[in-house]
C-alpha cells in the first residue's frame, strides 16, 4: 500500500505575477485565514466553477480513503498542531 502522503498532485507555477496582484492575493488569503496556495485554488474554483459531485461517487471515494487510512490515528491536539505548523 502506498502512503497517502506519497501521491503526487498536479502543481502549477505562475511566472511574472504582477506585484499588485500578488499583494491582493496575499491580503485576501490572510483575511480568510488561508495559505496563499489555498486562496489561489479557491479563486480559480470560483472563477472557473466547480463540477458538481455525484454523492454516491463521493461517498465511495471517502469510504475507500477511510479504509486506506485506518491505521493512522491522530489526536485532536496532533491535528491542531499540524494545522498550526502549516500556517506561517
Amino acid at each position: 500500500m502506498v502512503p497517502f502522503w506519497n501521491h503526487t498532485v498536479p502543481t502549477l507555477t505562475i511566472k511574472n505575477l504582477p506585484d499588485g496582484l500578488y499583494q491582493r492575493l496575499k491580503a485576501r488569503a490572510e483575511e480568510h485565514r488561508r495559505s496563499l496556495n489555498s486562496e489561489v485554488i479557491v479563486c480559480l474554483e470560483q472563477s472557473l466553477g466547480t463540477q458538481r459531485l455525484d454523492p454516491e461517487t463521493f461517498l465511495k471515494s471517502a469510504q475507500k480513503l477511510r479504509r486506506r487510512l485506518k491505521s493512522i490515528h491522530l489526536t485532536d491536539r496532533e491535528l491542531s498542531d499540524a494545522k498550526r505548523a502549516g500556517r506561517p
